[in-house]
């Protein structure tokens, strides 16, 4: 069995003392435009809060779109998150979407490929900045293909009996207090089955329990462009070593460039196009579920 000291009494600084510098640091660096990680209001634990949704089942399959994926997330019952005061956010894609309180469970549907995972406890509200964070409980990147249904297991003080057999074991998700279990595990083991649905309510709102799947399709053409950014600098560099970039004249200061396509301008104007038919079959489909329209009588 583990046992958890919060980092601040770990570190000989007291908890008040320590939400002080970080609320401090905060409204300091919120004008810089860092990114600050914070679940203020949502992150009420069970004990001023207790968990009192329906048992748990699965949702139908007519109320999720195959092509996609589904991630179950649960925490199973134990004391000490029975006594929590705060409990854990939960970030899919650097988004925060819910924080996950004794004897839970949620789910979110998301886009097929890779989602990065994240959970941060909060103290008073507040988790990190930037790169830094005061309790990073798990971070990883997670492959999910379409179709295919997950179990994420959330426990602090005891780890699943089995592992999962897809993952390799220095996976961040087969090892720490977040870690992917198999359906069989979840199911067969009474834990998942015993947990209440994690509703959104006015003392803990949460995001959870809908498809995220457009959210993580922006986020995707985002950080996708962002790379071909970069490979195009790269590549321009790589250009002008090779003597096929021409610079501009000292009379025109807007001609000169590469003397070649650029493989990265390809890719990006590629991505463009894919971004565009993504968005045309939103609209067909916003349509279409509308009725094709609307009525003024």
């Amino acid at each position: 069995m583990k046992t958890q000291t919060p980092p601040a009494v770990s570190a000989g600084i007291s908890l008040p003392a320590l939400a002080a510098r970080v609320l401090l640091a905060s409204v300091l660096l919120l004008s810089s435009g860092c990114t600050i990680y914070q679940s203020i209001g949502k992150s009420v634990g069970a004990f001023l809060h207790p968990v009192s949704g329906p048992d748990f089942v699965h949702i139908p399959d007519d109320e999720w779109d195959r092509e996609n994926a589904l991630l179950y997330f649960y925490r199973t019952h134990s004391q000490w998150a029975a006594d929590e005061i705060e409990s854990p956010s939960v970030y899919i894609d650097d988004k925060h979407y819910f924080n996950i309180r004794n004897d839970s469970y949620t789910w979110l549907e998301v886009s097929p490929g890779e989602r990065h995972i994240a959970m941060r406890r909060p103290l008073l509200g507040l988790e990190g900045l930037n790169s830094f964070s005061l309790s990073l409980i798990a971070d990883a990147a997670l492959r999910v293909e379409p179709g295919k249904i997950y179990y994420l297991r959330y426990n602090e003080l005891t780890e699943p009996e089995q592992a999962h057999p897809d993952l390799d074991p220095e996976h961040p998700l087969a090892q720490g207090d977040l870690q992917l279990v198999t359906r069989r595990y979840a199911m067969q083991a009474g834990e998942i089955v015993s947990t209440r649905f994690l509703n959104s309510d006015l003392l803990a709102p949460n995001h959870a329990a809908t498809s995220i799947v457009e959210t993580n399709e922006d986020m995707d053409y985002e950080r996708k462009m962002v790379m071909l950014e970069e490979e195009r600098e790269l590549e321009i560099e790589r250009l002008k070593e090779e003597g096929k970039y021409e610079s501009a004249s000292w009379f025109w200061p807007f001609g000169g460039g590469p003397t070649v396509p650029l493989e990265s301008e390809e890719k990006m104007e590629q991505l463009e196009r894919e971004y565009a038919q993504l968005e045309l079959e939103r609209e067909r489909r916003e349509e279409a579920e509308s009725g094709g329209g609307w009525w003024i009588f």
